[in-house]
C-alpha cells in the first residue's frame, strides 16, 4: 500500500516549488509571444531559433543546441519545419565536413526582419506586467538558475 501524501504538501509544493513556477511562467510567455509572432509564421521557439543563428558566421549544431540549452535531437526535430520553408539551411562545416553548420537564407532573414519589430513589442508589454519587479534582475535570476 502507498504511503499517502498529505494534500497540505500538495498545496505547499504548489505555492513554493521554482520549477512548476519557471514551467509555467515559459509555457504562458510562449503562448503569448507565439501569439504576436504568428503573422511572420514562427512560434516563439523557431523565433529564437532564427536569432540564434544570425550571425557573422554560420554556427555550429552544437554551439546552437548548446545556447538554446537543448540536445542535438531536439534541435534537430525544430529545424525540420524552418528548412521546409526554406528559411535556414544545414550544410557541412568548412574545415571538418562531417560537422553540420546552420545558415540563415534570405528567406530566413526577412522573417527575421518582420519578426524582430513584433517581437520588441511584445516584449516591451511583458516587461510592462513586471510592474515594479526589476527584468534586469529577473533575467540575471534566470541566468543563475541555467
Amino acid at each position: 500500500m502507498p504511503a499517502d501524501v498529505p494534500f497540505s504538501t500538495t498545496l505547499f509544493v504548489r505555492d513554493s516549488c521554482l520549477c512548476l513556477h519557471v514551467q509555467r511562467a515559459a509555457r504562458a510567455l510562449a503562448r503569448r509571444f507565439d501569439v504576436a509572432l504568428r503573422p511572420v509564421g514562427v512560434t516563439s521557439g523557431q523565433f529564437s531559433l532564427l536569432m540564434a543563428l544570425n550571425r557573422p558566421h554560420p554556427p555550429a549544431m552544437g554551439q546552437v543546441a548548446a545556447l538554446l540549452a537543448m540536445d542535438r535531437t531536439t534541435l534537430t526535430a525544430n529545424l525540420k519545419p524552418l528548412q521546409r520553408r526554406g528559411s535556414i539551411e544545414v550544410r557541412p562545416g568548412e574545415n571538418d565536413k562531417r560537422q553540420r553548420v546552420l545558415a540563415l537564407t534570405p528567406a530566413g532573414c526577412g522573417v527575421l526582419a518582420a519578426a524582430v519589430p513584433i517581437w520588441l513589442a511584445t516584449h516591451r508589454a511583458v516587461e510592462g506586467l513586471l510592474g515594479e519587479a526589476s527584468p534586469d534582475r529577473l533575467r540575471a535570476d534566470l541566468m543563475a538558475l541555467s
